[in-house]
């Protein structure tokens, strides 16, 4: 029976992660993803619904169009796949609708910071209304602590912006510093920063040393504060009270 529960909510996360690939695409050419048929960004044809099985679909096309043979990209089934192991973990550890929404919207973000370098404002905004309903309605936990946590993660990225006239981090990053504070809330936030900024030095030297990047290119630090996010959410406690033990 817990194979099968499993199972339905991997396959959930698959289409929903086709869904989001929908929304991000749609985003980024301001139409409306609540009309319309999917088509393919090359030749624009209407795509049928053999052609949007998540993962499948890619695999049987051998990764391109059916009509106009153009390669379909990896951001496809590497989202779906990504979005349906995450509501299959989260299933494990946070079953909570709300722990799964906010997990979409990060999704949303990280795919297009990583692709277009600008987190949108229209996702940030929703987002946080949607924390603050349920830190408000959704949660005997106290509010303050969230908020604060919020104020103090978007303070320390806004004085980075503004230290560096925006060479170091975009604004945007400011408003997903409050979104994680406001839902991870402290100390949980600490976590996400810590793993965001090693993660981020990591791969930054990494790509330095392969010759992708400069000391004065330009990288997208959204993905990093997402992964971030998600590293506190599941093992945060954990590594928090590891710290601890360590210290004293």
């Amino acid at each position: 029976m817990n194979l099968f529960f499993n199972l339905v909510i991997f396959i959930f996360g698959l289409l929903i992660g086709s869904f989001l690939n929908c929304l991000i695409y749609r985003l980024e050419k301001k139409e409306n993803f609540l009309k319309g048929r999917s088509y393919c960004p090359h030749c624009h044809h209407q795509l049928n619904w053999s052609d949007l099985i998540p993962i499948l679909s890619f695999i049987f096309l051998k990764g391109k169009c059916r009509y106009c043979k153009k390669k379909i990209s990896w951001q496809y089934p590497l989202v779906e796949i990504t979005t349906g192991l995450l509501f299959l973990s989260l299933f494990i550890v946070h079953c909570s609708l709300f722990i799964y929404i906010i997990a979409c919207f990060l999704i949303i973000i990280f795919v297009y910071d990583f692709k277009y370098y600008l987190i949108p404002d229209k996702v940030i905004y929703l987002a946080i209304l949607i924390v603050f309903i349920y830190r408000l309605f959704g949660t005997s936990k106290p509010f303050l602590n969230p908020l604060f946590s919020g104020l103090g993660a978007a303070g320390f990225f806004f004085l980075l912006w503004f230290i560096s006239r925006g060479r170091w981090m975009g604004f945007g990053d400011v408003k997903l510093g409050f979104l994680m504070g406001f839902f991870l809330s402290f100390p949980n936030i600490l976590v996400a920063l810590f793993f965001a900024f090693i993660i981020g030095a990591i791969i930054g030297i990494g790509l330095i040393i392969a010759g992708k990047k400069t000391l004065k290119s330009q990288v997208p630090f959204g993905p990093f504060l997402i992964l971030g996010t998600f590293i506190a959410l599941f093992w945060g406690d954990k590594i928090i009270n590891w710290y601890l033990r360590l210290a004293v």
